[in-house]
């Protein structure tokens, strides 16, 4: 089993104080599915990401360690988040609807100035940030700077 052959982005992990819960807000509000997860006599982890996003993989790993388990767990600070960029504002408007009617939305559907675009954000189980963005470029500027 070889690795990459030059040096890539790969994952964030963050703590989780119930990776059930934390593995089920993310895979109702966020696009990722479960791809792993893994137990060991200190606690639990998941890995999650895009399915079928195999020649350059990022990882959302959350992990739960049993000393920590069922305490809030550290956070990102205020402005720091999580990106994830879909491709209509239809879905970052309904994902902020069922934000709403779970209690979790931080940021109602909001158009920004460039290059932030139409967004929306929403807090996880452990009061991450977590921001639903559409027409923020990213995919276009590295398409642009980078691709072929």
């Amino acid at each position: 089993m070889g690795g990459p052959s030059t040096p890539r982005w790969t994952h964030v992990a963050l703590p989780a104080g119930d990776l059930d819960a934390s593995l089920a807000w993310y895979q109702r509000f966020t696009p990722l599915v479960l791809l792993d997860r893994r137990d060991d006599p200190d606690g639990q982890a998941a890995w999650l990401s895009h399915e079928g996003q195999v020649d350059h993989p990022f990882v959302l790993v959350l992990v739960m360690l049993f000393r920590d388990q069922g305490r809030l767990q550290p956070m990102l600070a205020p402005f720091a988040h999580l990106g994830i960029e879909v491709p209509t504002r239809d879905e970052v408007v309904a994902v902020a609807e069922r934000a709403r009617a779970e209690g979790c939305l931080v940021t109602e559907p909001i158009d920004l100035p460039p290059p932030v675009g139409f967004i929306c954000a929403l807090s996880d189980p452990d009061g991450n940030v977590v921001e639903i963005s559409h027409g923020q470029g990213v995919y276009d500027r590295v398409q642009e700077v980078w691709g072929p």
